[in-house]
């Protein structure tokens, strides 16, 4: 199969995945285009590399304060209808008769899903979710714990589940520091059984620049206290090329992504588009048409996730095969 649900299934390739030093691309998309281009990434990838099946996880928010994922990808805003039909694309781009890319093993996620906000996506979509990422981050800590509990005790047989102690930085927000993370992140994986642990090591979400300071030791510290290789790393986009690599080494077994692929690639295709300024003037329809715009996006945005891939030590997942 290449699109997984499967909790156990998935569990399996991002146990394997570790093993060999790779940190899983979870990249997020907000368009039907970018969707494709995560798929066109990945496959290209796999083509290079001689690699049979290559996972990756594409992944959306819903009514996150941050970024509403789910209301940008179609014009009518609903984000219901947003949210089932990116992931319903998604299955018919992988799987099935006339799939493109097959050679991609998608899991499907549902990420910054507040408790209360989020209800209906939590709750509602397990048939086409792989994992979800609980988010209690502003909640207090130990109503942060119970409500992360409870919702593994309702549904963590049907979905890997990703946990958060503490507020991660963003746009207008400095996020929660604490002197105590290493032994709180242990007090809460202990009670709640989360599959993953969303962890602050330093990066900043939605960033516009590459200043951040990826706290490795920090990483390293919470892999060794917890036993296991668990932590999600969002905030990617802040880091420079150099600093993504040997995350998994870390303890980094996914990594989260979106807002530089897509500034970088709508840049790209603004460019293009002035290119062909003056045949749009002329009423040229191939230059004028939309798919020009969003093909060249798609073209650019697959060609910076690629190279990200490439950076999370993708290339050792050809040495077993």
């Amino acid at each position: 199969m290449s699109f997984i649900t499967d909790r156990d299934q998935a569990k399996k390739i991002f146990d394997d995945a570790a093993a060999k030093d790779v940190s899983v691309a979870l990249f997020c998309t907000g368009s039907f285009w970018n969707t494709e281009a995560i798929l066109i990434a990945a496959s290209d990838f796999a083509e290079k590399h001689g690699i049979e099946k290559i996972p990756v996880v594409v992944a959306m928010t819903c009514l996150y304060s941050h970024m509403q994922q789910a209301k940008r990808i179609t014009y009518s805003q609903n984000e219901h209808v947003g949210f089932r039909a990116n992931f319903e694309y998604l299955r018919l781009l992988c799987e099935g008769p006339d799939a493109p890319y097959k050679n991609v093993a998608v899991m499907t996620h549902l990420d910054h899903a507040d408790p209360v906000r989020d209800r209906w996506a939590l709750e509602e979509n397990l048939d086409i979710l792989t994992s979800v990422m609980f988010d209690g981050q502003a909640y207090p800590y130990e109503e942060n714990t119970a409500m992360t509990t409870e919702y593994i005790r309702r549904y963590g047989a049907d979905v890997l589940v990703e946990g958060i102690i503490e507020e991660l930085a963003a746009p207008g927000t400095e996020g929660k520091k604490s002197d105590d993370y290493v032994e709180k992140a242990v007090d809460f994986i202990g009670r709640t059984g989360v599959d993953f642990l969303v962890a602050d090591l330093g990066t900043e979400q939605q960033a516009t620049g590459t200043d951040a300071k990826y706290l490795g030791g920090r990483a390293r510290a919470l892999t060794e206290a917890l036993g296991r290789k668990m932590l999600v790393l969002h905030g990617v986009s802040s880091m420079k090329n150099e600093d993504i690599k040997g995350l998994a080494a870390d303890g980094v077994v996914r990594v989260n992504m979106w807002t530089r692929i897509v500034r970088e690639s709508g840049q790209y295709a603004a460019a293009k588009l002035l290119e062909r300024k003056a045949l749009i003037e002329r009423g040229d329809f191939e230059a004028a048409e939309a798919t020009a715009y969003i093909n060249d996006n798609i073209e650019e945005a697959a060609r910076v996730m690629e190279m990200i891939m490439g950076g999370l030590g993708y290339g050792n997942l050809a040495k077993a095969q």
